[in-house]
């Protein structure tokens, strides 16, 4: 039997948060266990239902979703966030990866196609369109930084972890698979990411990939 993943969303347009409910119950896989109207609220809810993924809109009024994300980054909160917004703006795209986003998806995408974003997603895998991931490399070439992991000093355990990253594994995952806690991960994570000069995992999956071209 498949594992049940626990989802919530965070958007001010009631609407737009009642037709992905309503798409989610064709995934019996996927479920969705709180919906908040704005980012404050949505922060409280976050932290008292701990939903494996968070779907979180960009454009909100008073807490707008980078704001919100880096507020749920900061206070530890190990679900996967993945924006889902109209813009598709690049400067709007890089700071919600750089802020921590898991992925990038725009509201107008087919139902279809979102559904099947979503279920990659629980999968670990990184969900956000080849033109965006392909504008987040650019900008990665276009920054001074290490081209190659052995110019940035990693240890053997950041290589590990660097590749499973890669893979679009969580932290957790990542956990389970060399055997070590999720603190553990965490710090190794935090030290990688300082030495190859970037800001987020998804940032860190992209260079790793364009890396080995």
């Amino acid at each position: 039997m498949s594992e049940t993943t626990t989802l919530m969303i965070i958007d001010d347009h009631p609407l737009f948060r009642k037709g992905v409910a309503d798409l989610l119950t064709l995934a019996p896989t996927l479920q969705l266990i709180g919906e908040a109207a704005n980012g404050r609220d949505g922060l409280a809810l976050a932290a008292r239902l701990q939903p494996d993924l968070i779907l979180l809109d960009l454009n909100m009024r008073d807490l707008d979703g980078i704001a919100t994300l880096q507020r749920l980054r900061a206070s530890e909160c190990d679900a996967r966030v993945i924006m889902l917004t109209v813009s598709d703006s690049d400067e709007d795209v890089i700071a919600a990866i750089r802020a921590g986003a898991d992925g990038y998806l725009l509201k107008d995408m087919e139902p279809e196609a979102m559904l099947d974003s979503l279920q990659r997603a629980t999968q670990g895998q990184l969900v956000i369109s080849e033109r965006l991931t392909e504008l987040l490399a650019r900008a990665l070439r276009d920054e001074p930084r290490p081209q190659r992991p052995d110019e940035a000093g990693l240890t053997p355990r950041e290589h590990e972890i660097l590749a499973l990253i890669a893979q679009g594994m969580s932290n957790k995952g990542i956990a389970r698979e060399l055997d070590l806690s999720v603190g553990t991960v965490k710090v190794h994570v935090k030290h990688l990411l300082r030495k190859l000069k970037l800001k987020s995992r998804v940032e860190a999956a992209v260079w790793s990939i364009n890396s080995q071209r």
